[in-house]
C-alpha cells in the first residue's frame, strides 16, 4: 500500500503568523497532536505539535512561594506559531506505508505530512494506518474479488481471507495473471500477506 491509499486530504492547517495560543486551542478542540504549517502559497513550511506549544506555557503554581519552595525562572512563551514550529517529517503520495511506519517510529511522531511538489497534499496518522490494517476480512475479500474481475471471470478465482492473509486459487494457473493478482491484492488496505494455492481441479 502507498501513502495515497490511506492519507487524509482534507487537512486542518495553520499559518506561521497564527498566535500560538490559537494553535493550542485548535489542537485541544479537534483532538489533533500536531498541525501542518503552510504559507500563503500553500507550501509546507513546518509543523507544530503539543510539545512545542506546551513549552514554557504553563506557569509554576504560585503556592510554592508560600511554602518557600524555589520557583524556577522560565522563558517567555512564544507568541506565534513560526517561533515554535519544527521541521516536518514528510513523505510523498507514493511512499510505501511500511516506510511511513518506520519514519513515525524513528522520529517519535504520530503523523507525517504528505507533500507533492512542495505543497501539502495530505496527512497520514498512526490512526489512519491502524485503521487500514484492522479492516474486516469480508471487506478485504469483496474488494479483492472486484479487482480480480478485471483480469478474469469471477469463477476463475477462489479467494479466502483470514486475519488479513489472502489465499488465492487461479483455475488457469497463469503466471503473468497471478503476478498481477498479487499486486492488486497487496495494494488493498488490510492485506498482510498473499499466497497462491495450486488449483487441484480438472
Amino acid at each position: 500500500m502507498r501513502t495515497r491509499d490511506v492519507m487524509t486530504t482534507d487537512v486542518v492547517v495553520v499559518s506561521p503568523d497564527l498566535p500560538a495560543r490559537d494553535a493550542a486551542r485548535l489542537l485541544a478542540e479537534r483532538g489533533f497532536t500536531a498541525l501542518p504549517v503552510v504559507d500563503a502559497s500553500g507550501a509546507l513550511v513546518g509543523a507544530v505539535g503539543e510539545t512545542e506549544l506546551l513549552r514554557d506555557r504553563l506557569p509554576q503554581d504560585p503556592r510554592k512561594l508560600v511554602h518557600g519552595e524555589p520557583v524556577q525562572p522560565r522563558d517567555k512563551p512564544a507568541d506565534l506559531v513560526v517561533q515554535v514550529m519544527t521541521k516536518p517529517v514528510t513523505v510523498t503520495p507514493n511512499t510505501d506505508l511500511s516506510e511511513v511506519a518506520d519514519l513515525m517510529l524513528q522520529h517519535g511522531v504520530r503523523s507525517v505530512a504528505v507533500v507533492d511538489e512542495g505543497h501539502l497534499a495530505g496527512i497520514v496518522t498512526r490512526r489512519d494506518m491502524l485503521r487500514s490494517i484492522s479492516r474486516d476480512d469480508w471487506i478485504i475479500e469483496a474488494e479483492l474479488r472486484h479487482r480480480l474481475d478485471m483480469i478474469g471471470s469471477a469463477h476463475r478465482w477462489t479467494v479466502e481471507v483470514s486475519g488479513g492473509r489472502v489465499s488465492i486459487v487461479d483455475r488457469m494457473n497463469d503466471a503473468t495473471d497471478r503476478h498481477i493478482a498479487e499486486v492488486l491484492a497487496r495494494a488493498i488496505a488490510g492485506v498482510t500477506d498473499v499466497r497462491f494455492v495450486e488449483y487441484a481441479g480438472s
